[in-house]
């Protein structure tokens, strides 16, 4: 996806009337692509976009291979169906499942997790006869929380509620203000801003400055570090996954063409906010 983090892709496409769904077994390919579309989609011209089977990760290569084959074959009837016929073991089982890939076959992440933690993988017949088949277990949905979560970890990106959205009561306690409105803001003015960090770079021709890109529900918000406050403050700038910064906005440019900015001038190392979640950042690129 080149030099865009897939979550900020989500947000752009969804800008522009784009659809996005789920990974899903029954129907995603190896990677994300473009899906034939009714209704709505097909009044509009817009098709929807599925995710791939390539954004769960840790799932091997060759498996989502095997499930596009197998399934192209005919459809999959249920997780054991597909655990057989795809040759898929305990653990390609358990990345779909937490991925909320099986939805379709086996219900939520918890049902799901359920159903392949009782799917025999074992290809010897003899071990296969042993097996005892359980009553499926009544387990509640995952919270809103939990889902999104879930999303980051097993794929990098959530179509449900961002991250920060669940944290904004508890930023508002360090007056920290949505990208959106942060671009209207005047320049020259004291601002913070709260997100997850999507971007680090450090040109070699910036002579030390560091660029960070920090993504909240609303947008994204381009940071600019001196070299000073980078040795300064140089753990929370790597180490965070959701950082605020305290700063000084700026916004140059006529209509159309603004740059917008902010000069950071302390940065705060929020990630234990989010209580584990671990979005991937890429750095220096």
């Amino acid at each position: 996806m080149g030099f865009y983090a897939p979550a900020q892709l989500v947000r752009d496409a969804r800008a522009h009337g784009v659809t996005l769904r789920p990974v899903d077994v029954t129907l995603s390919g190896r990677e994300t692509a473009l899906e034939a579309g009714g209704g709505a989609a097909a009044a509009s011209g817009l098709r929807p976009v599925r995710l791939g089977l390539n954004r769960v990760a840790g799932l091997a290569e060759d498996a989502a291979e095997r499930i596009v084959a197998a399934r192209g074959e005919r459809p999959f009837d249920s997780a054991e169906d597909l655990a057989r016929r795809a040759r898929l073991d305990a653990y390609a089982l358990q990345l779909l499942a937490r991925a909320g890939a099986l939805r379709a076959l086996a219900g939520h992440r918890h049902a799901a997790a359920w159903a392949v933690a009782g799917v025999d993988t074992r290809a010897t017949p003899l071990l296969a006869r042993t097996r005892t088949h359980e009553p499926a277990a009544t387990l509640a949905a995952p919270g809103v929380a939990a889902e999104t979560l879930a999303d980051y970890r097993a794929t990098g990106l959530t179509l449900g509620t961002h991250p920060v959205a669940l944290l904004r009561a508890q930023l508002a306690h360090y007056k920290v203000l949505p990208a959106a409105e942060l671009a209207g803001f005047p320049h020259g003015r004291l601002a913070r801003a709260s997100g997850l960090v999507t971007h680090r770079q450090r040109p070699e021709t910036a002579r030390g400055v560091v660029f960070v890109t920090l993504e909240d529900e609303t947008g994204a918000v381009n940071v600019i570090v001196w070299p000073q406050l980078v040795e300064r403050q140089r753990r929370a700038l790597l180490a965070s996954t959701l950082l605020t910064v305290y700063g000084i906005w700026q916004c140059q440019g006529g209509p159309g063409h603004e740059i917008r900015h902010l000069v950071a001038r302390q940065l705060v190392d929020h990630t234990p906010l989010l209580a584990g979640l671990e979005a991937r950042s890429r750095n220096f690129r």
